[in-house]
């Protein structure tokens, strides 16, 4: 008998697929739907560090001062207004009594300085766990690249110190050397990574914290996409949704963090078929996060894809997703080089 269930974050699913943060889980009947349709998990809409620091009603009026931070400037342009941070709770607490689903809160959150705090309600509404969505976009030529590091780990630390509850990072995969980026976020050290001392306090060491890492890691979240208006000459919104190919990034990194880092890892961005959600597992991947093949298949595409999964299952012989999970990831490799320049110069090269 084919089984599907797995765990995220240490959390039970009755299946790897599970429904990334959008519009779709911003509303009690939208999760409903998507529970109805399989989905494994429901991460819910995130709700956005601005609207923690100020009722909804006062920052309609700074929206610009956001521009740069594309899904926050267009909900402070009214998409989504009547979701403030009270009825946020309220719908995670709603959502926890009406499906039978883990429900997954998401904070979009760019410093978390002034809203570590509110993890902790999330953590008594009932959430299963939280995704920080951690969209920080450096455009400051004199920050340094380290500074930029040290900022997701603040944030995570942030967290992490206010709740029990499993606590994953979404991020992008922008960095100079994202393995050891992912290592430093997501394995548990006796203490603090050492060049975070800025912002423990002049008085502290690295040595006086016990870093706990994060329980998960998604790859990756997507920047908000900009187009130019060539007539009327202005910035425009590009296509919010992923493509199919945009899934290579994902499967490269998945693979090659798989069995190396201290947490589990979500597939994220291009995964729109059921042979996208096999190539992640073979990846290396605990779940993998459906978003823009819901708008545009509907959420049946839920169904859709959990039995292509169990079809290739079958055919495969395989009964468990342990049974193949990470099978093609670096770790289990005997070439491991092939997860790295090598596929390039074979590819225009022609060697052997």
């Amino acid at each position: 008998m084919i089984d599907i269930s797995t765990s995220y974050m240490g959390i039970p699913l009755k299946s790897p697929i599970i429904v990334a943060s959008s519009s779709k889980t911003g509303s009690l009947s939208g999760i409903r739907d998507c529970a109805e349709a399989g989905a494994g998990a429901i991460i819910l809409k995130s709700l956005f560090e601005e609207q923690i620091i100020a009722e909804t009603n006062q920052l309609s009026s700074h929206a610009e001062e956001y521009s740069g931070y594309g899904e926050a400037y267009q909900y402070l342009q009214g998409y989504g207004a009547e979701l403030g941070p009270r009825q946020y709770l309220e719908l995670l607490k709603e959502a926890k009594n009406a499906v039978n689903v883990p429900i997954i809160a998401s904070l979009n959150c760019v410093s978390g300085e002034s809203w570590a705090g509110y993890a902790k309600k999330l953590e008594a509404a009932g959430a299963d766990g939280i995704e920080l969505n951690a969209s920080l976009m450096p455009t400051d030529p004199q920050q340094p690249g380290l500074d930029i590091v040290d900022s997701y780990l603040k944030i995570l630390y942030q967290v992490k110190q206010q709740v029990s509850i499993p606590v994953a990072m979404k991020v992008g995969p922008y960095f100079t050397n994202f393995a050891n980026f992912a290592d430093r976020l997501t394995r548990d050290r006796a203490e603090a990574p050492a060049y975070s001392v800025g912002w423990l306090g002049k008085d502290k060491e690295p040595g006086d914290i016990i870093w706990k890492g994060a329980d998960g890691l998604v790859l990756f979240n997507r920047f908000y996409k900009l187009d130019i208006d060539i007539e009327n000459k202005k910035l425009v919104p590009g296509n919010p949704y992923s493509k199919p190919s945009e899934i290579s990034e994902v499967l490269r990194w998945l693979s090659i963090l798989a069995g190396k880092t201290g947490c589990d890892l979500a597939a994220s961005t291009g995964i729109h078929q059921s042979e996208d959600a096999i190539k992640a597992l073979l990846a290396g991947a605990k779940v993998v996060q459906l978003c823009s093949t819901l708008f545009i298949n509907g959420t049946g595409q839920i169904k859709v894809i959990e039995q292509g999964l169990r079809d290739w299952m079958q055919r495969q012989g395989y009964e468990k997703l342990c049974d193949f999970r990470g099978l093609l990831s670096q770790a289990k490799s005997s070439t491991p080089k092939d997860h790295e320049r090598l596929q390039y110069i074979k590819l225009f090269v022609g060697m052997e």
